[in-house]
């Protein structure tokens, strides 16, 4: 299992200087969609952070002009963009062939579908499906119930990742369900006291607390 950090919603220093801190611990490194929108394209290619060892994923949350989106985002460092599963299928089409051409990779965003939808999209065989309970919906998210429904409704999907408010229990939780292959954490590590001890505790609970 990966643990993903997400950064959002600080000033751009602020994030740099934290990714490059949280590079050696965690896997992924997510720059959120506040940052994107903020600060754009552009900058992030111009401000480039040069990991060593964690991936960098840019949460672009594509809706429309996918090969436009994903080409333009693939010249920054990142490793993996998103795109929303509502999207049209063309869009989606057009995304995951950016992604395969640049030997990179997709995650999905399956943020408020149905499973009619998550159905349709389900043959784009290398992309990770993202499950995520939105942030304005509050609390009250049980994320290992959604990754067993879901794997159990869904057993052809290969690559799943789950977000949304998740917790040092919720992530051994995760960990020992063997399903998820990356849980995605915001606020309890970028918004930690001590964030690089808060995403080694993380990693520590997803590593060896597996039974």
């Amino acid at each position: 299992m990966k643990l993903q950090a997400a950064i959002d919603r600080v000033t751009l220093d602020d994030a740099l200087v934290l990714a490059k801190k949280l590079d050696p611990i965690v896997d992924i490194i997510e720059l959120g969609t506040s940052l994107v929108k903020d600060y754009g394209l552009v900058t992030l290619r111009n401000h480039p952070l040069n990991l060593k060892h964690a991936q960098l994923l840019l949460d672009l949350k594509t809706n429309d002009e996918g090969a436009y989106e994903f080409t333009q985002g693939f010249k920054t460092e990142a490793d993996i963009l998103t795109a929303m599963a509502a999207s049209s299928r063309q869009t989606l089409d057009q995304v995951y062939d950016v992604t395969m051409q640049q030997g990179k990779q997709i995650l999905i965003d399956l943020l408020e579908v149905d499973d009619q939808r998550i159905e349709q999209i389900a043959d784009l065989d290398h992309a990770i499906f993202g499950l995520h309970h939105s942030k304005d919906a509050g609390a009250g998210f049980d994320a290992v119930g959604t990754v067993a429904h879901f794997h159990e409704r869904f057993p052809q999907i290969k690559h799943v990742a789950v977000a949304g408010g998740i917790d040092l229990d919720q992530a051994k939780a995760l960990a020992n369900q063997g399903i998820a292959d990356t849980i995605i954490v915001g606020g309890k590590i970028s918004g930690a006291d001590d964030p690089l001890t808060a995403a080694k505790t993380f990693m520590e609970a997803i590593h060896n607390d597996i039974n």
